[in-house]
């Protein structure tokens, strides 16, 4: 009997990481049509809008304030900034504000393939896809996936649509303030919006549109050029 059950949990197991590379290969190439999260959107009553857009034609200043708001390391680690977790970790002890140390690449692994939530499990299997999709993509792809599927606001997903939503024009003429703006959204898409903001997302939106430029003097984007 015990043999028969590992037997069964080897084909289950081997039939996972068949299809999760399977996936991926395919998301090289093909853009993800739907999420878990869209679909709780959907669940939840929401409609879903999305526009895909390639990084080729999104304003640059795009992924700079991402990277500036979201992980400043993104273009030289392998999916995981162990620094930056060291340092979340030792700001959450203190108490306060709890922060995640999660890369653009983990975010993306879990936007695309899994859902929100799910605790130490859920951090295993976005662990596993992040290493897929560095090894699989590299960084143009998975920065390209990320601005296109990231939740951008209640049932808004991409930052063209999100700039269509905020700004009524497309991504690819966005200014570095309402690129800031769309970057300072990013981690609480369901309590923030980029249009008319004030106090926060209106202070951080302006810091990253600055870091922006940071970004791009020190080549902190080299890898998306």
């Amino acid at each position: 009997m015990a043999r028969f059950a590992l037997r069964w949990l080897l084909r289950i197991g081997g039939g996972f990481v068949v299809l999760s590379i399977a996936m991926t290969a395919i998301y090289r190439l093909v853009p993800p049509p739907f999420t878990w999260t869209m679909m709780g959107d959907v669940l939840n009553g929401h409609g879903v809008t999305k526009r895909w857009m390639p990084l080729s034609e999104i304003d640059p200043d795009m992924p700079r304030a991402a990277i500036a708001g979201e992980d400043s390391r993104f273009c030289t680690h392998h999916g995981f900034d162990f620094k930056a977790m060291a340092g979340a970790a030792y700001r959450n002890a203190q108490g306060g504000r709890i922060r995640g140390g999660s890369t653009i690449s983990q975010q993306t692994a879990k936007n695309v393939f899994l859902f929100q939530g799910g605790g130490y499990l859920r951090k295993a299997f976005e662990a596993y896809f992040t290493v897929l999709i560095e090894t699989i993509w590299g960084k143009r792809r998975i920065m390209e996936v990320y601005l296109n599927v990231a939740e951008t606001g209640i049932g808004t997903y991409g930052v063209d649509a999100a700039a269509v939503r905020y700004f009524h024009h497309d991504a690819d003429k966005l200014s570095p303030t309402e690129a800031g703006r769309i970057a300072a959204v990013l981690p609480l898409p369901k309590k923030r919006a980029a249009i008319d903001p004030r106090g926060f997302v209106r202070r951080h939106g302006n810091t990253l549109a600055r870091h922006a430029k940071v970004v791009r003097n020190e080549g902190l984007d080299a890898c998306l050029r």
